[in-house]
């Protein structure tokens, strides 16, 4: 198996690491951005709670694909903006391809038993 296919017993942590990764496609976003935009764009299919998102977005960051800066926002309160990396980039190319082929499969069994 390779490191960027879909592992069966981690999937929940893979799809939440790669709906981050894709939503950074857009923008940079601070944590509550990026969950609620997971939520809206997944018709609140996805949701994050603080204690599952920050240690996934901190993740990311030691593993070089996302970067955060910390910026000050209008009540001076400084939040962290996380931005997709080069690597962050080339990683979700490959995890898209790798969910696609995931899915792929997974269909193809359930479409057998009906």
């Amino acid at each position: 198996m390779k490191k960027t296919d879909i592992e069966t017993q981690n999937l929940t942590k893979h799809c939440n690491e790669d709906l981050i990764l894709a939503v950074l496609q857009d923008g940079d976003k601070h944590g509550y951005q990026l969950a609620l935009e997971i939520e809206e764009k997944s018709g609140h299919y996805f949701r994050f709670n603080h204690g599952t998102l920050y240690p996934i977005l901190h993740k990311l960051e030691k593993d070089g694909k996302i970067k955060g800066s910390w910026l000050k926002d209008d009540s001076k309160r400084k939040r962290k903006q996380y931005s997709l990396t080069a690597k962050g980039r080339k990683y979700l190319e490959r995890q898209v391809a790798a969910w696609k082929e995931f899915f792929d499969r997974f269909i193809g069994i359930m479409e057998e038993i009906e």
